[in-house]
C-alpha cells in the first residue's frame, strides 16, 4: 500500500511514533524534542487535506503520550513481567506508549483497533519478536480494561479531540 493510500490515521501514528522514538536518543527534556522533531518531520512531508490531518492525529498522539508518559510506563511496568523499562528495546516500549494512550485516552478509537495498530507498528518497525512481545502487553491491558481493573479516560470524563477518519 503506497503512502497516499493510507488512512490519515494511520499515517499519524507511523509519524508519532518516528517523533517519540527518535526523542528516546535526545539529551533534551522530551517536549522540547517533540516539539521541535515534530516540526521538522512535518516540513519534510508531502503536505495536502490528508497529509495535514495525519499530522494533526500524529500531533494529538504525540502530545497525550507525553502528558501521560508516567502513567504509561506504569502500566507497561505493571504487565511486563521480568523486564525493567530499561531493558525493553526502544521501538517496543514506544510502540507499547503509544497503543496503551490510545487504548487508555482515545475513547474515540477501540481498544480492538489500539491493539492492531500497535502490533502493525510492531511488524513494520521491530524485529521478529517485536509483534508478538507488543500483542502479549497489549492484550493483558485490554483483558484489565475490559474487567474494569484498569481505567480509562472516559471513566474520568475527559474527551479527546477526534481527528480523522480511521
Amino acid at each position: 500500500m503506497s503512502k497516499s493510500k493510507k488512512s490519515p490515521r494511520r499515517q499519524g501514528r507511523e509519524r508519532a511514533f518516528q517523533v517519540l522514538f527518535g526523542c528516546n536518543f535526545s539529551p533534551e527534556p522530551q517536549k522540547e524534542c517533540v516539539q521541535k522533531t515534530f516540526e521538522n518531520f512535518v516540513k519534510v512531508r508531502e503536505s495536502g487535506p490528508r497529509s495535514e490531518l495525519a499530522n494533526s492525529f500524529a500531533w494529538g498522539l504525540i502530545s497525550g503520550v507525553v502528558d501521560n508518559l508516567e502513567e504509561l510506563d506504569e502500566v507497561i511496568m505493571g504487565f511486563s513481567q521480568n523486564w525493567r523499562l530499561d531493558r525493553i528495546a526502544r521501538i517496543e516500549l514506544t510502540i507499547l506508549r503509544l497503543a496503551l494512550y490510545e487504548m487508555l485516552y482515545r475513547y474515540d478509537i477501540p481498544v480492538k483497533v489500539g491493539i492492531n495498530e500497535g502490533i502493525e507498528l510492531s511488524k513494520k518497525f521491530g524485529d521478529e519478536k517485536s509483534s508478538r512481545f507488543v500483542n502479549g502487553i497489549l492484550d493483558a491491558a485490554a483483558e484489565k480494561i475490559r474487567t474494569g481493573q484498569l481505567k480509562t479516560s472516559e471513566d474520568d470524563g475527559q474527551e479527546p479531540e477526534p481527528v480523522g477518519a480511521d
